[in-house]
């Protein structure tokens, strides 16, 4: 469970919070006793794509921590100022340098422990020229019965993999929806 009580000081003014219920809300928030700002701590969107080419998913190994050395899908936070479409490209080409159309919504997870939302979308490679980036080691294509299953970084990511390649095989893509615990 995230730590309920992470501001310590106003973001407007430096004054120390206090944590209370405002009158006009339901739970407990950092209120600033000085001018009044209620922080709001929400949860963040992670964006990413499911990159096909033919019967093979491009994956990338993980430069960094957390789970460095492991298999993911190219995703990352979502950046203000961009739709979740938008940041799915954008962590596309920086994490796989793939250029990729969308092709729609495939998976909506919640996190709920580490305050996070995965959205991955179906995406189709538009030609076999990428390049790890910074943040990853290694961008390879993959067929269903090559995922390396065990080196998956993330949940998110190995139940985002496994309903693809259930509806490729029904031959009828939808929109999962999963919490992730």
């Amino acid at each position: 469970m995230l730590h309920a009580r992470q501001i310590k000081h106003c973001r407007a003014c430096g004054t120390a919070v206090e944590y209370l219920v405002p009158a006009d809300d339901n739970r407990e928030r950092a209120v600033c006793p000085a001018c009044g700002t209620v922080h709001y701590v929400n949860p963040l969107n992670v964006v990413g794509t499911i990159p096909v080419w033919g019967d093979q998913v491009l994956l990338c190994r993980r430069n960094i921590e957390p789970r460095y050395g492991l298999w993911t899908l190219p995703a990352g936070f979502m950046e203000l100022g961009e739709t979740t479409e938008q940041g799915a490209l954008r962590e596309t080409d920086e994490e796989a340098g793939a250029h990729v159309a969308l092709e729609g919504l495939f998976s909506v997870l919640n996190v709920v422990r580490v305050g996070q939302v995965h959205l991955f979308y179906r995406a189709r490679l538009l030609d076999t020229d990428f390049h790890p980036g910074p943040e990853t080691i290694e961008v390879r294509l993959f067929t269903e019965h090559e995922i390396p299953w065990d080196e998956l970084a993330f949940r998110t990511v190995r139940e985002t993999l496994r309903r693809y390649f259930e509806d490729r095989r029904r031959g009828q893509f939808r929109v999962h929806t999963a919490d992730i615990t």
